[in-house]
């Protein structure tokens, strides 16, 4: 059998990114002799975090619409001309047998060339709710992989299969072990613990209600601890309010290396709700407080959030609420045993697991 030759593009932020490295791995473990390119946006995350995870990339020039500023978008055309050139180039170079898109602004030229070259296509969507290019892209799509129920409304319902979203494989590893979780950063087996995520870039919203509220999380009466990853772009801004905070129980960086020991040492969560951090918040069972970035194309994060709180699964935290209600909503949930219990048996039952590897299966029916 002649090894597997697979694309997969896409990227943008690491809840696209995590899963098509994981579905990369997945493959490789499976077929070693498979040869697989990745196909992302030249200017994003991806051209650092896929090399480092042992694949080439080849990056287009590709961007998003700009729905503020509409002259901006002769440039975005342009940039997606060229794209459209160089995945052109790039598919008939490698010569693929299967091209797979994970959502981000690479995968829609990649897919669509594809497609017009006759090269079979797989489509990953991760949300609840879908967006403009999968929807297009799904008329071509030997299959449309999804991780929530009721998405015929978007795609050809013969087409789907539900797989739910691959995650990053150290994380379920990592969930008995919270005490050494804790010794890795610092804090007390004691205490309650709320963990914080705003994702790689960071959330403002969410660093701001933790900011303005750092009296409420360390007053005397209250026994919890925190650990606060406030994304690359608002490190600077909460360590300078931490320093009136010297001595509490509080621990803050811009990134989070092991984020298998995050979730192992956390009680409570307070996340954005994007569909991976939701995938792998169902897979770990855990309590969670979602508060949905309203900057994100068909406000799909409250949709993705909307689907867990109908089935008393988390909470939600609308964005323009959230400075004044987020964090005594947690310290509200953190001491409610019960409440704590309720979430997380509710959020296991929604878990997909072996996301990846049953993407793997329709991937090779495809070639087959």
């Amino acid at each position: 059998m002649k090894p597997y030759r697979i694309i997969i593009s896409g990227g943008g932020t690491g809840g696209h990114i995590f899963p098509a490295i994981s579905i990369a791995n997945t493959v490789r473990k499976r077929f070693p002799d498979s040869e697989i390119l990745f196909v992302g946006a030249e200017d994003r995350m991806e051209m650092e975090k896929v090399p480092a995870a042992g694949y080439r990339i080849v990056g287009l020039p590709v961007s998003g619409f700009d729905r503020a500023h509409l002259l901006n978008n002769i440039r975005v055309v342009g940039r997606l001309f060229k794209s459209l050139q160089l995945a052109k180039k790039t598919i008939r170079e490698f010569k693929p047998d299967i091209a797979v898109g994970v959502g981000g602004y690479a995968s829609g030229p990649t897919l669509w060339m594809a497609a017009s070259l006759g090269i079979p296509t797989l489509i990953q969507e991760q949300n609840s709710y879908a967006g403009v290019t999968n929807k297009l892209l799904a008329k071509k799509a030997g299959k449309i992989c999804v991780a929530y129920e009721g998405m015929e409304k978007f795609f050809p319902a013969d087409r789907i299969v539900v797989t739910g979203n691959p995650v990053r494989q150290d994380l379920e590893e990592a969930l008995d072990k919270r005490e050494e979780a804790l010794r890795f950063f610092g804090l007390s087996p004691e205490k309650k613990t709320l963990l914080v995520v705003g994702g790689s870039l960071g959330a403002r919203t969410i660093n701001r209600s933790i900011q303005g509220d750092l009296d409420k999380l360390f007053a005397s009466d209250v026994d919890v601890q925190v650990i606060w990853q406030t994304g690359r772009y608002y490190q600077e801004e909460a360590v300078k309010h931490l320093k009136a905070y010297r001595g509490m129980p509080v621990w803050c960086s811009d990134f989070i290396t092991r984020m298998d020991y995050a979730y192992a040492a956390a009680d409570l969560i307070i996340s954005r709700a994007g569909a991976s951090s939701i995938s792998e918040l169902c897979l770990l069972k855990k309590p969670v407080i979602l508060v949905p970035s309203p900057n994100v194309a068909e406000d799909h994060q409250t949709k993705n959030a909307q689907a867990l709180v109908d089935k008393g699964a988390a909470i939600m935290v609308a964005d323009k609420e959230a400075e004044q209600n987020l964090v005594p909503t947690a310290l509200q949930v953190i001491h409610d045993s019960a409440r704590l219990e309720t979430l997380s048996r509710n959020i296991a039952k929604l878990a997909h697991h072996q996301s990846a590897e049953r993407i793997v299966d329709e991937i090779v029916k495809i070639i087959k």
